[in-house]
């Protein structure tokens, strides 16, 4: 399997810390030191800014790297944690929004901040088996929808943005997938969870009193449960590739909290040069997080062909995945 191109969209309005610390009891300073972000992206509904719109700019993007036109994809996966609406799914919205005309399927994918690394394994084995030649993978996330802006545990984390990939079989020599793992562990899926807004608690009255519409959140919880998955699953592709972290070109991990970041760096001796960090520019985009920083480091020619990537994720669920591709 190979990447043929990428793209991303971010919205252009910004809520940088000192927005918050005019708003909640908090600071700058306060969020920096635990989490490293800076500012975030958010889209403004006024403008059309939802998943569909996002993941279309960022498909846009991708379709022109890769030289390719709408109909040249013959599956759509659509990582999505909150989509445009329960149904029709959001990839077939995109699909109508590029235009396309094949019918190609169109499939959503619900595994929160891990959705990108699900996708790109569910891919993987669709291109090897020659069932699909050209697939778009999409992470895409509009999670300021949900936040609870009074609370400053959990709004400040996340922000809104979209990655896209293109995928299909390998023509330029070495591009592989050499590792893939992915998990869950559903005992502690309500660690990181939204309670309400479907079919086992509708909105009502009581839950918009109780604000229970919100993210809530055990950060502490979560913060060590990512540490130790995360580097349990990066070992695991590690052996699986027989590969060690010096042979390691870029570790892209999941930008939820640069903090995570850093424990799971140094443990496998991964200097700072070599890890792809956007975090204080857009916060936790969730599953849009990894094609995003992705798109970004290929741009600025950072990620050359045949070089190794890293790539880690961990989320709601509690789903986790980790992966090694040579670029």
């Amino acid at each position: 399997m190979e990447i043929k191109g990428t793209g991303h969209f971010v919205p252009e309005k910004i809520l940088d810390n000192h927005y918050f610390a005019s708003i909640l009891d908090t600071s700058d300073e306060w969020i920096t030191e635990r989490t490293g972000i800076k500012e975030r992206r958010v889209c403004d509904p006024d403008k059309g800014e939802f998943p569909s719109y996002m993941a279309e700019m960022a498909a846009k993007r991708a379709l022109a790297a890769a030289n390719l036109e709408a109909n040249d994809i013959d599956l759509i996966l659509f990582s999505i944690t909150i989509p445009d609406m329960f149904f029709p799914n959001t990839s077939s919205v995109l699909q109508a929004r590029l235009g396309m005309t094949n019918q190609c399927p169109c499939l959503d994918i619900s595994a929160a901040c891990s959705g990108y690394l699900y996708g790109l394994t569910i891919a993987n084995s669709l291109i090897e088996t020659g069932t699909y030649q050209n697939i778009l993978l999409i992470g895409c996330e509009m999670t300021s929808r949900f936040n609870n802006w009074e609370d400053r545990n959990t709004c400040i984390l996340f922000g809104d943005g979209c990655g896209a990939t293109i995928l299909g079989p390998s023509t330029n020599g070495p591009s592989k997938m050499l590792a893939s793992q992915l998990s869950s562990d559903s005992s502690k899926r309500e660690a990181l969870i939204l309670y309400a807004g479907a079919a086992q608690k509708p909105i009502t009255e009581e839950v918009l009193k109780n604000k229970e519409q919100y993210v809530t959140m055990d950060g502490q919880q979560v913060f060590k449960a990512a540490v130790k998955t995360l580097a349990a699953n990066c070992e695991n592709v590690l052996k699986t590739a027989e590969l060690n972290h010096e042979q390691i070109d870029w570790f892209i991990p999941h930008q939820a909290n640069l903090r995570i970041i850093e424990a799971v760096a140094h443990r496998f001796k991964f200097p700072a040069e070599k890890c792809i960090i956007n975090v204080q520019k857009y916060a936790n985009t969730s599953s849009a997080s990894i094609p995003i920083a992705l798109d970004e480091a290929i741009r600025a020619g950072k990620i050359q062909r045949g070089q190794n990537l890293l790539m880690a994720a961990f989320g709601a669920g509690l789903t986790a995945g980790a992966a090694i591709l040579k670029y």
